[in-house]
């Protein structure tokens, strides 16, 4: 397999030189040697160098804070030692649930049945067996025992409890039944508790994922009747630890010292949650017998849908879950660069799991474990300084890269480039991804270079082939609402639920994710090893290209003479978020308008465009100032920048950015210009003109930055227009 992939890669790209267009930031004689760099980095990729990792890393479960996941942590750490990185080990103390502790779930009348929440153990996938296996939960759940009445919330979003209380239904000390879907699990929870809830159950319905969408597993991909979806509830408003907004979550031996919250001061839930499997819940749907559901609110189990149990159906939920101080680890690898060491280029993932996480994270793990050997036998460094980091408890909340980028602000600020994640980025054979404007240029790019395996295409024609309109892999998608471009791939728009979130939503860095997808099992005992190789991809061809693409991307970051951002698709990106927002407010509020906004947009795509001619003819010049061009990329690297705001969001200030966010209602959702999305929200204008002022300082801002430039590179600001509006 091996011999195959990499000879195809060659042939194909001796047939494609000839075609491929000039890559952004390059002079003609830098892109040359660009080439025949690239040329020897796509010789040092193996489908079983990428197999032998995956293995190794989900061979055993390995949850945050337990010995087999130190395990995972020193494997990664030993293979990038090897491989020429210089590695370190950043230690953070965060306060977690560990372990499940205990739950059950059984009817109580009119029969008594325990209700299963575990796996079966599958005879031809030997893994299922393991006994560090542990039963389905939720972390940073309350804990209480209650026996109640059932109340059916369908998918437990906001609107979904509106609807309950527009029809006359009290959920108040009731047990909820939610299903998985259309929202953060957490959010399930805190919709729940703030109606009075007593307890929750999460079940994944087969109408979302299940038989009704094919064949269940083992003989499928899909989930079968007693898979369960683990994951964390954790909804307080800022990522990471909970007890340490804003700071690190530094050893509690260490020498500094972090002021901590008392954990009776965060906002944990107080009320019992636990998931199940269909087979599961289905005893209880089957035995409700309230009022039928509304349209769209039934699901997919051979019953009618019911909103209420009734007084003859008692359920009793318990949970018991101690939450303690755990420490996790964040690895680093870096290859400092032979120019510009102060300059970073990171990719990342993490490396904890729910179970063995054979897609679910660590096909990205053991991808970015080749890129380090690859980057490594190169005979030459990388001109700036790649960092490949892997990350701990991303499961429970997104915590260990947080804690990480709060630890490392200050040189973030000054040294980042871009942040790319991927997280389950070798999960299926469908390629997409998601970016900031400035990044979704070097993303194309790279695809554009990169051979798919087995077929003539490259990675972007297969990427552009796909049905649908072109939506691509769901990987790092999280937006209904991405920016069309015509000839071009759907490029999502970064939303929640990932490790680019400090990076992006906070310290304002440049990011995207990318990968492949497919089937998954998500969260399930059964993302193994059993379930990669029947249905994810058997000749373990998708590590390599995905590392391709994801090794050309870094080397044009750390190689390029000029940082090849796409600086005027902020404007048509702003364009089309602005836009959306208008409608968004007009839909109560008709008289709005957003036009001097998209004034101001309108300038900076003026600017902007005049930058990129003079960017293009500086490096066809061959005339680069060393002054000039680093600069010209310290002003590049504090672009995005312009976007962070002190007061960040209403609903969270360590949300910083005023370009993008997670939504705070679902969790994954991507909000883009957040501060108008949140007004939206709650249909006020109230804050409207506030808003207007931060959003016309930001553009301002961008927009004095790229006259900067274009002044430095010989323009004029008459010639440039103003910076003002």
């Amino acid at each position: 397999m091996k011999h195959t992939f990499i000879t195809g890669s060659l042939l194909f790209l001796g047939m494609y030189a000839h075609a491929q267009k000039s890559i952004s930031g390059f002079s003609v004689a830098n892109q040359s040697k660009q080439e025949k760099v690239e040329q020897e980095y796509r010789t040092k990729q193996s489908a079983e160098r990428f197999k032998n990792h995956l293995q190794k890393l989900t061979s055993v479960p390995h949850l945050a804070g337990t010995p087999e996941n130190e395990k995972v942590r020193d494997y990664i750490a030993d293979v990038m030692r090897k491989a020429g990185l210089q590695v370190e080990i950043f230690p953070h103390d965060i306060y977690l649930s560990k372990t499940p502790g205990e739950s059950l779930v059984e009817v109580v009348e009119p029969i008594r049945m325990p209700l299963n929440n575990r796996e079966f153990i599958i005879k031809e996938d030997k893994y299922s067996a393991d006994a560090r296996l542990t039963p389905g939960w939720n972390s940073y759940s309350g804990s209480g025992d209650v026996t109640s009445e059932v109340v059916y919330a369908n998918y437990g979003r906001i609107e979904d409890f509106e609807k309950l209380k527009a029809m006359g239904i009290s959920v108040k000390g009731k047990i909820v039944l939610a299903r998985y879907g259309g929202n953060f699990r957490g959010y399930k929870a805190k919709h729940a508790e703030a109606a009075g809830a007593a307890g929750v159950i999460i079940y994944t319905d087969p109408a979302d994922n299940g038989y009704m969408k094919g064949v269940t597993f083992p003989e499928g991909s899909q989930p079968n009747d007693n898979t369960i979806q683990r994951g964390s509830l954790l909804t307080v408003d800022y990522t990471g630890d909970p007890l340490t907004p804003f700071e690190p979550a530094l050893p509690l031996d260490g020498p500094k010292k972090i002021k901590r919250l008392d954990p009776k001061d965060a906002a944990f839930h107080k009320i019992p949650v636990t998931p199940l499997p269909w087979g599961s819940a289905v005893e209880i749907l089957k035995r409700m017998t309230g009022k039928a559901v509304p349209a769209g609110w039934q699901g997919g189990l051979p019953l009618a849908y019911r909103l209420e149990g009734g007084s003859e159906l008692k359920v009793r939920l318990k949970v018991k879950q101690d939450k303690e101080f755990v420490r996790i680890y964040q690895v680093v690898g870096t290859l400092t660069g032979s120019e510009f060491p102060d300059e970073w280029i990171i990719a990342g993932c993490h490396y904890d799991a729910w179970s063995f996480g054979s897609t679910d994270p660590n096909s990205g793990t053991a991808m970015l474990l080749t890129l380090a050997e690859s980057l490594g036998k190169l005979p030459q460094k990388p001109k700036r300084t790649v960092k490949i980091c892997h990350w701990d408890a991303e499961e429970h909340g997104v915590i260990g890269s947080a804690e990480w980028v709060e630890q490392m602000r200050d040189e973030l600020s000054a040294k980042a480039v871009a942040y790319m994640n991927y997280d389950a980025a070798v999960s299926g054979k469908i390629f997409g991804g998601s970016s900031s404007p400035s990044l979704k240029k070097l993303l194309i790019e790279a695809t554009q270079s990169v051979q798919y395996p087995d077929s003539n295409k490259t990675v972007y024609e297969h990427w552009m082939a796909q049905k649908g309109g072109k939506r691509g892999s769901t990987v790092g998608i999280n937006s209904a609402a991405p920016v069309a471009v015509a000839d071009e791939p759907t490029i999502g728009n970064l939303g929640g639920g990932s490790d680019h979130i400090a990076f992006y939503m906070h310290a304002g860095i440049p990011s995207l994710s990318a990968g492949v997808g497919g089937p998954t099992l998500y969260h399930s005992q059964y993302d193994d090893l059993f379930f990669y190789n029947k249905f994810v991809d058997s000749t373990y061809t998708m590590g390599p290209m995905v590392e391709q693409v994801v090794g050309t991307m870094s080397l044009r970051l750390a190689n390029a003479d000029i940082l090849p951002y796409d600086v005027s698709r902020y404007a048509t990106d702003l364009t089309t978020h602005l836009k959306t927002a208008e409608k968004a407010i007009k839909a109560y509020q008709p008289a709005y308008s957003i036009d001097k906004l998209l004034a101001q947009v309108e300038t900076l795509k003026q600017n902007a465009e005049q930058f990129e001619n003079r960017i293009k003819t500086l490096l066809a010049s061959e005339q680069l100032d060393k002054v000039k061009v680093a600069a010209i990329n310290k002003e590049l690297r504090n672009l995005e920048k312009a976007f962070l705001d002190p007061k960040g969001m209403a609903y969270g200030s360590w949300y910083r950015s005023l370009y993008a966010s997670s939504d705070p209602y679902s969790g994954y959702a991507s909000w883009m210009l957040p501060a108008f999305q949140y007004e939206a929200s709650l249909k006020s204008t109230a804050n409207l003109p506030d808003i207007e002022a931060r959003h016309a300082k930001a553009i301002e801002t961008l927009n004095t930055k790229i006259v900067t430039m274009n002044q430095q590179l010989g323009g004029s600001p008459s010639s440039l227009g103003g910076a003002k509006n």
